[in-house]
């Protein structure tokens, strides 16, 4: 499979590493101060640029016929107009939050935890993430999509960025170098703690989730999530 990266910091160097391991040539590096480049010479992409580029890489490779899997945060506010485009296009699309195969099984743990707790009084929810001094948005992406799966399945309506209320849960957002991610969401009560974590041990695991999403996606038109790859 020909592959093309765009965005080429630490992640992407890991990304490269994993995926000609697994027997896949890179045809296309595209750094971030790169803007006119041939993307169509790739069977699939995976962008983990910045925020600020993801959209433009984004509709490259729609308008190439080029799957996409994107790994970049911060830029959801175009988030409706990018599945429109790709639907308008025929495209391949892919984002995730975090593309380790641990983190989506801890989406899901998540998820299944705040319905149980959702009956249950006296439990006050928050939640913790940490990543290394580079990471450019926070909260993380991973984060909201936690904080998302919880206000699914409980009375809750949002997330507030280190401060929260009863209709809400707080996020506390650390930066602490060369931490990869670390993400916990607590229940509180006078009696106990009900916790559950999620720690990262390197980039390692976020990049071969984004290869196998990668592989995953290759020839296929249609928007997808990290579910979809991984069957759940």
């Amino acid at each position: 499979m020909n592959i093309a990266l765009l965005g080429y910091g630490r992640m992407g160097k890991t990304i490269e590493k994993i995926a000609t391991e697994r027997g896949h040539s890179i045809v296309l590096i595209v750094d971030k101060d790169d803007k006119d480049y041939d993307v169509s010479v790739a069977d699939v992409a995976i962008d983990f640029s910045i925020p600020s580029a993801a959209v433009n890489n984004i509709t490259n490779c729609f308008n190439a016929g080029v799957p996409i899997i994107s790994g970049t945060t911060g830029w959801l506010d175009h988030y409706d107009h990018i599945i429109s485009l790709c639907k308008e296009k025929k495209g391949g699309f892919i984002y995730a939050s975090n593309y380790s195969l641990g983190v989506n099984l801890f989406f899901e743990l998540n998820k299944k935890l705040a319905k149980m707790m959702n009956p249950i009084e006296g439990y006050d929810i928050n939640m913790e993430e940490i990543h290394h001094t580079q990471k450019l948005d926070a909260p993380s992406g991973t984060a909201i999509t936690l904080a998302e799966g919880i206000i699914e399945n409980s009375n809750k309506d949002g997330w507030l960025l280190d401060q929260g209320n009863e209709d809400t849960i707080p996020i506390i957002a650390k930066r602490i170098e060369n931490i990869p991610g670390t993400h916990t969401v607590t229940y509180t009560s006078a009696v106990d703690d009900i916790e559950i974590k999620h720690t990262a041990h390197n980039r390692q695991g976020f990049a071969l989730g984004a290869v196998v999403a990668a592989e995953w996606l290759s020839g296929k038109r249609g928007v997808y999530g990290m579910k979809d790859v991984l069957g759940l």
